[in-house]
């Protein structure tokens, strides 16, 4: 066949850079090839453009829904060189070759995110565009697929260098294109999942398409490389408005404080999280009390912590809580002056907003084992109704049993949490055993546990830890239930004086 002369093939939804890459490849001797907006942008600029109407007879149809989808486009960009049958099919039907191919696609997500309804979002499901980058990138052996924006220079320096491409570098633009491609098809999956309310279940196969948010510094430890990334059409549950950049560490704990102000958005609450386990946690009648109270069940530990309120942060808080030195403050709004404040007082100190009653419908787990799936969601919260009263019933505690359930089941893992007044007194968490759970959280509690109540995230298998509460003076203990030795727990806590609220649901963090 005779010597072609080659071809970019130009069809761009986001215009940003494109005239200067045309005009880059066709000094480097290209025809460039486009249509619709993308030709008369280039035409406007000065470049030279051949019609992809010329190269294939028929002009756009449906609308603009068909351009490119035809053989004497999607045959130049897949045909292979050198190979005869394929260079006769070509010569048969008057098929040009196409030697670089730069698209990017319409704007699916951004629509989907400005509310659109579905008949517009169905409009932004680029097709020819991806059948494009598709093809481009699966003859990536021949073709240059160009995708990024970000790679327009890149291009035309390669040109410079090699008048040509390396068999790397098409390499690399035909992962990235086909990188982009699954993860548009992620996005319209999960646009129009939500568009049509289509069900969310924690046992269906799983789409797993990741956006990076930021780089982090390092992991947990500094020889851990880390970044946040988000799934499509999802947005960050904070914003930052001061202090130092986040850490991977801080981000873990801040899923824990999420959970802690999802869990109390009703009160006028404080919950302090240290490694990923709550230290400590309060209501109050205004924040500042909520505060002072939760940072009294364990302020060793909190020192370094992240901290979150459900309620507007006011300037007396503010003042308290610069007292100490915490990571993160998180609040749904802060009054005048207070971020200004925190950001003179404690420039270090990262200050967010967040909304408490946010939760994600489902958490996703990586391991060395795979990914782990299940519904983000506590029980439903107990009830006297539907719980089981052992002893003399204690309606009069109710509050503070509810409380300590709900910081025992935002607490690792084994957790028992001792409560009083409307405040975690006793926090222990993490541990490997129940009786050394509640030993610490006896031991922290000190004096107050006396009189307080108990929570734990999971059944007695023995009668030990209700042993040491009656010791130290808890008057009440709620409990799942479900262990074989249920009765001889019940029957112990009876003989000590214990009332025992059996809840049913187990709050298991591991």
């Amino acid at each position: 066949m005779k010597l072609e002369t080659r071809k970019a093939l130009i069809s761009v939804w986001d215009k940003t850079g494109v005239l200067e890459l045309a005009k880059g490849l066709a000094a480097h001797g290209y025809e460039i090839v486009s249509s619709s907006g993308t030709a008369k942008h280039l035409k406007e600029g000065g470049v030279s453009v051949t019609e992809v109407v010329d190269m294939t007879g028929l002009p756009a149809i449906l609308g603009g829904r068909v351009k490119t989808l035809h053989p004497a486009i999607m045959g130049g960009i897949l045909a292979r060189r050198g190979l005869a049958e394929d260079d006769a099919d070509r010569e048969k039907f008057n098929i040009p070759l196409i030697d670089v191919v730069v698209c990017t696609l319409y704007p699916f997500e951004e629509t989907a995110k400005s509310g659109a309804d579905l008949d517009h979002l169905i409009e932004k499901i680029d097709i020819g565009g991806v059948s494009l980058i598709r093809a481009g990138a699966k003859n990536y052996y021949n073709v240059a697929v160009v995708t990024d924006i970000a790679d327009y220079p890149r291009v035309l320096e390669e040109l410079d260098k090699k008048q040509g491409f390396s068999m790397e570098f098409k390499q690399e633009l035909a992962l990235k294109a086909f990188k982009l491609t699954a993860n548009y098809d992620a996005t319209i999956f999960k646009g129009l999942s939500s568009e049509v309310g289509a069900p969310e279940e924690a046992n269906s196969d799983k789409i797993l398409s990741l956006r990076k948010v930021q780089d982090l510094r390092y992991g947990e430890n500094p020889h851990q490389q880390a970044a946040l990334f988000l799934p499509p059409l999802e947005k960050q549950p904070f914003e930052q408005f001061s202090g130092k950049e986040l850490s991977y560490n801080n981000l873990l704990d801040l899923d824990t404080l999420l959970r802690g102000c999802s869990v109390f958005q009703e009160y006028c609450a404080c919950t302090i999280v240290k490694h990923t386990t709550p230290c400590g946690t309060a209501s109050g009648k205004t924040p500042l009390e909520a505060f002072k109270k939760a940072l009294a069940c364990d302020p060793v530990s909190a020192f370094g912590g992240i901290i979150g309120i459900t309620r507007c942060i006011d300037m007396e808080t503010a003042k308290a809580i610069t007292e100490t030195f915490f990571e993160i403050v998180a609040a749904p709004s802060y009054a005048d002056g207070v971020k200004e404040y925190f950001a003179e007082k404690k420039p270090n100190l990262r200050v967010l907003t967040i909304v408490p009653g946010y939760a994600p419908k489902l958490q996703i787990t990586g391991n060395r084992v795979g990914f782990l799936v299940e519904e983000d969601k506590l029980p439903e919260l107990p009830t006297q109704a539907k719980g089981k009263w052992i002893g003399t019933p204690r309606p009069d505690l109710w509050d503070d049993i509810i409380f300590a359930w709900k910081t025992a089941a935002i607490t690792k893992s084994n957790s028992i949490v001792l409560a009083r007044g409307g405040a975690a007194v006793g926090i222990g968490g993490g541990f490997t055993n129940r009786v050394a759970a509640g030993a610490y959280a006896i031991k922290m509690a000190g004096e107050n546990a006396k009189g307080s109540v108990m929570a734990s995230d999971a059944f007695f298998p023995f009668p030990d830890t209700i042993e040491l509460a009656a010791k130290a003076g808890v008057v009440a203990v709620i409990e799942p239930g479900g262990s074989i030795k249920d009765e001889v727990v019940f029957k112990r806590a009876q003989e000590l004086g214990i009332t025992l609220f059996v809840g049913g649901s187990r709050t298991f963090r591991h």
